[in-house]
C-alpha cells in the first residue's frame, strides 16, 4: 500500500525525542513571584482564598526569600498592607512605608534578588481606589470620581520613594491615563533615569482579581474600577493603551490578566519590541489551587500547562503565585 500523508507522530514517540524539539521551555527564571508584607512581628497569615499564600511581617521574610532565592526564582513583586490609610494613600509613598522597608531589608540581605515594587494606591486609600477620589451622594448612595491627573502627582511620589528605597523595577499599576510619562518623569528628575517601568500597560477590569483584593484588603468602598480599567470585551484597545504607554517611556509591558487574555499577550509580541509580562493573577491561582485540594485535577500538569501557554503566548516573564511550586517541579523533571 502506498501512503501519502505525513507522520507527524515520529517527532512524539518518546520523552526525549519531544523534549529535542519542543518549542517553547518554561524555567525559573521566567518566574516573578508575588510577596505580601504587612506590619507587626510573628506574622505569617495564610489567605484563605489563595492556599499556600501568606502576609508575612518583616520578621517573617527570610525563611521565604530563602526559599525563592534557592529555587532560582530572579525576583518578587511586593504588595504592602499598611499600618494606617487614608484618603490620599499617603502610606504608599512615605519614607517609612511597609513596601519602602521591606525594600530595603530585601536589598540588603539578598542585593542579587530583582525587587519589583507595584506603584499603585488602592491598597493605601480608605476608599480603594487606584488613585484620588472626589466623593459626593447620589440618591442617599456614596459616588465617587477617580480624579486622574490629580493621582498622577501621587503616584510620582510613591514611584521615586519605592526607587530610593532600592527598587530595582517600578510596576505602576494604576490604569491613570500617562502615568508612565509622568512617573518616568518623576524617576528621572529624582536621579533615577537607569530605573525601568514594567508597565501595567493593558489591565482590565476583570473578576479574576477577587483574591487579591482580600489579600491586599484593597476592596473598592463604592463603585467599581471600570471606569480606568479596561472592559474585558475589547482586544483592539489594548493597542492604544500599549503604545500609550511605549511612547511615554515604557521599558516592559504587561498583560493582566493573563490565561483569558492569551490573544491580547500576542497582539502585543506581534506589535510591540519590548519584553512582555504576564501576569497569572490570584483567581486564575484560586481556582487551580481549589480544585485540586479537592482532588479534581492533577495540580503540576494543570500549572504547568498554564504557565507554559503564557510563555507561548509571548511572554518574556510570568508573576505567578504558583512561582516557587512550578520552579520545584521544573527542577524534579530535569533530574
Amino acid at each position: 500500500m502506498s501512503l501519502s500523508f505525513t507522520r507527524h507522530r515520529r517527532l512524539r514517540q518518546s520523552a526525549a525525542i519531544r523534549s529535542m524539539v519542543r518549542e517553547t521551555v518554561l524555567t525559573p527564571a521566567d518566574f516573578i513571584q508575588p510577596i505580601y508584607v504587612t506590619y507587626g512581628e510573628g506574622v505569617k497569615h495564610e489567605i484563605k482564598s489563595m492556599p499556600g499564600v501568606y502576609r508575612f511581617s518583616l520578621d517573617m521574610l527570610e525563611e521565604e526569600l530563602q526559599e525563592i532565592v534557592s529555587l532560582n526564582i530572579p525576583a518578587i513583586i511586593l504588595f504592602g498592607i499598611p499600618e494606617t490609610k487614608d484618603s490620599v494613600g499617603s502610606s504608599a509613598y512615605a519614607e517609612n512605608g511597609i513596601v519602602q522597608e521591606a525594600t530595603r531589608l530585601i536589598k540588603s540581605r539578598y542585593p542579587d534578588l530583582v525587587v519589583v515594587a507595584d506603584t499603585c494606591l488602592c491598597e493605601f486609600t480608605d476608599h480603594g481606589h487606584c488613585g484620588m477620589v472626589h466623593t459626593y451622594e447620589r440618591d442617599g448612595e456614596l459616588c465617587g470620581d477617580v480624579l486622574n491627573d490629580e493621582s498622577l502627582e501621587l503616584l510620582v511620589k510613591t514611584a521615586v520613594s519605592q526607587a530610593q528605597a532600592g527598587a530595582d523595577i517600578i510596576a505602576p499599576s494604576n490604569m491613570m491615563d500617562g502615568f508612565v510619562q509622568a512617573i518616568r518623569g518623576g524617576l528621572d528628575e529624582a536621579g533615577f533615569s537607569h530605573i525601568p517601568i514594567m508597565s501595567y500597560s493593558v489591565k482590565y477590569a476583570s473578576a479574576f482579581y477577587g483574591p487579591f483584593r482580600e489579600a491586599a484588603d484593597s476592596a473598592p468602598q463604592f463603585g467599581d474600577r471600570k471606569t480606568y480599567q479596561m472592559d474585558p470585551a475589547n482586544a483592539r484597545e489594548a493597542l492604544r493603551e500599549a503604545e500609550s504607554d511605549v511612547l511615554e517611556g515604557a521599558d516592559m509591558l504587561m498583560v493582566k490578566p493573563s490565561l483569558s487574555y492569551l490573544d491580547v499577550m500576542r497582539t502585543l509580541k506581534d506589535q510591540f519590541d519590548l519584553p512582555l509580562v504576564a501576569y497569572n493573577v490570584s483567581g486564575e491561582y484560586a481556582m487551580v489551587k481549589a480544585a485540586a485540594l479537592n482532588g479534581w485535577i492533577d495540580e503540576k500538569a494543570m500549572v504547568l500547562e498554564i504557565l507554559t501557554s503564557m510563555k507561548r503566548a509571548g511572554a518574556d516573564m510570568i508573576i505567578t503565585y504558583s512561582g516557587k511550586d512550578a520552579a520545584k517541579w521544573l527542577q524534579e523533571g530535569r533530574r
